[in-house]
């Protein structure tokens, strides 16, 4: 049913639920997986203490957070004998790192992980996740706890 199989991973518990899932349905539809991380090489919209450490820090911080959470990744379709590609993407904002690399791959399945913000955090973070359903063309499976 599902040939490939997209998973944006963040490194966090979420985005390993969604990993579990993923391995879950790729074994059983022996689906190709891809498995990305995208980081947002502008995320600063203004000054402040995010700011403080500049560019060139945020980003050297940002791809060795990708890279771990990318090899945490792989190591867990390994050891579940699920061939998974990697890779770390940029995007400006992370929902169309996601959709772009959806469209790229030709996944028909996006299975990510979604932090459940609600109220003024959700209002002033946004959700990743309800961005990605509302503008895929591809199904979308979101794993909360």
């Amino acid at each position: 049913m599902f040939k490939h199989i997209l998973v944006p991973v963040d490194g966090s518990t979420h985005a390993q639920q969604a990993v579990a899932r993923a391995i879950a349905i790729a074994k059983a539809f022996k689906s190709d997986v891809t498995a990305i991380y995208v980081i947002d090489p502008y995320p600063f919209t203004g000054v402040g203490t995010d700011f403080a450490y500049g560019q060139a820090q945020y980003l050297s911080a940002a791809t060795a957070e990708a890279n771990a959470a990318i090899r945490e990744t792989r190591e867990a379709f390994e050891a579940a004998g699920v061939p998974v590609h990697t890779s770390v993407v940029e995007g400006h904002v992370i929902a169309r790192g996601i959709l772009q690399s959806a469209a790229d791959t030709g996944a028909d399945l996006i299975i990510m992980g979604s932090h459940g913000r609600r109220g003024l955090e959700k209002l002033l973070l946004g959700s990743v996740a309800q961005r990605v359903v509302s503008q895929s063309t591809v199904a979308v499976m979101v794993v909360r706890d």
